[in-house]
């Protein structure tokens, strides 16, 4: 099936020209067919999985409105999480590189409300947020929606699952009526149609395939009692051995349990849940994306927002309870082309749940036998990858290319050994081969980054 490009729309030329030099040429299914009603003003309800194509969806409809000359808050887009509200505003400054002076402005929990309420001062045309900053700002008087013209709520199930309905209500309270809402949503629960019909006005409802290719992600279910649920999920990861692998756990109590569990036989793995502290968080995300970390054990609500460019598996340690949730979390794997693995452990008192899945997903379900017991006797394997944090960031001016540099210089390593670098504002991260990890830290540690020497660390090893 071909796909239209952006071209055919009516878009802003500045929007357009700069798509096409982020080849961004052909639109995806949800993109097609939200844009046009976005684009015409319209309310829309978009239902689309992790990867689809969302943001730029609603992105290039608030700037294609902006009015750059009005120096004020015209679109507001409200995330479930930090990091993902980090990614939205990334993602709409791409998109809005080629138009002068839009400024994206990030309000977000975990960050002091000063800089925050300093930067507000100086104005701004859009912002991204987390719905409990954004009503404290709001409750402050330090934010002013009172010329919001656009209210985007992105992944709006998960705000509803991580308990910001209050807040939600609260923010509604200061927007104008009058306005262009849009509500995009992995799955479409019944709280989500309630909120639809009290905030939106005759929305359009476009909901794209959520199942997924069965070409990019091989399933397999794994019949256990429960009491081997743990062994069969080491025998999985020895057997399959991914450079990367989240497991999704229902409860924040068997998040811990698995990840101990597993960090005690020797897996190089860590836990993400609503309990960790923000630092300890990025943390988590920053080594797990870099490669240096190889299993995440994770709950839905805290893996909202993960940006990890290549997922090799997802092994769901219990068939969650909204069967759209399976369909969202195996997405995260098999993507961009690449061949994904998705395991599921199930019980007998789970049958009911595996005979709904199977006419959710309209394809019949055969268990598969676990590896054999003996793979247990394998040794685990260390990630591919390790992390160097170095106590400089973007306040410093430090850039990718200056840590690249400073690495791969005279007597440095193989720029193929350099991995991910992330850049924050006053620390640095960047993964390289871990038998590189000695001299990459010698270099960094001995060399010069705008005529600095900063400090320079190995994480978590």
């Amino acid at each position: 099936m071909t796909t239209a490009a952006f071209a055919t729309l009516d878009l802003n030329p500045e929007l357009l020209s700069n798509l096409e030099s982020l080849d961004y040429l052909a639109m995806t299914p949800i993109q097609a067919r939200s844009l046009p009603p976005i684009l015409a003003g319209r309310d829309v309800i978009a239902q689309g999985k992790t990867g689809s194509g969302k943001t730029a969806a609603f992105g290039l409809g608030l700037l294609h409105k902006l009015d750059r000359k009005r120096y004020a808050i015209q679109a507001l887009v409200l995330c479930p999480t930090r990091e993902l509200a980090d990614q939205v505003a990334k993602e709409i400054r791409r998109l809005g590189r080629a138009i002068d002076n839009i400024k994206v402005l990030t309000l977000c929990g975990g960050m002091p409300m000063g800089p925050q309420i300093n930067s507000l001062e100086h104005g701004a045309h859009i912002i991204v947020g987390t719905p409990g900053r954004i009503e404290e700002h709001l409750n402050k008087g330090s934010l002013k929606l009172d010329l919001v013209t656009t209210l985007v709520l992105d992944e709006a199930d998960r705000m509803l699952d991580m308990g910001f309905q209050p807040a939600l209500d609260a923010i509604l309270a200061f927007v104008p009526e009058h306005r262009q809402t849009l509500l995009f949503s992995a799955t479409f629960p019944e709280r989500i149609q309630g909120i639809a019909e009290r905030v939106m006005v005759d929305p359009v409802l476009v909901q794209v395939e959520s199942t997924h290719d069965s070409a990019s992600i091989a399933q397999s279910f794994h019949q256990v009692e429960d009491g081997e649920r743990l062994s069969a999920l080491r025998l999985l990861l020895l057997h399959h051995r991914p450079d990367s692998a989240v497991v999704f756990c229902n409860t924040k109590k068997e998040c811990q349990e698995v990840a101990g569990d597993l960090e005690g036989h020797g897996f190089s793995v860590l836990a993400l849940h609503g309990d960790l502290e923000q630092k300890d968080r990025d943390k988590t995300l920053v080594r797990f994306a870099s490669k240096s970390v190889s299993v995440l054990v994770a709950t839905d609500v805290a893996a909202r927002g993960l940006d990890i460019d290549a997922l090799d598996a997802v092994i769901n340690f219990h068939i969650p309870r909204d069967l759209e949730v399976h369909v969202h979390r195996i997405g995260r794997t098999g993507r961009a082309g690449s061949r994904g693995i998705a395991c599921t452990l199930f019980s007998d008192k789970e049958r009911h749940k595996l005979a709904r899945l199977e006419a959710y997903l309209d394809q019949p379900i055969e268990p598969t036998p676990l590896p054999p017991r003996k793979v247990l006797d394998q040794p685990t394997y260390k990630p591919p990858m390790v992390t160097l944090q170095i106590d400089g960031g973007k306040k410093q001016k430090v850039r990718a290319g200056d840590i690249l540099g400073a690495l791969t210089g005279e007597d440095g390593i193989d720029g193929r050994d350099v991995g991910k670098i992330q850049i924050y504002d006053n620390w640095s991260y960047v993964a390289v081969r871990r038998a590189e990890a000695k001299p990459a830290l010698r270099k960094l540690g001995q060399g010069k980054m705008k005529g600095k020497n900063f400090r320079v660390r190995l994480l978590g090893e």
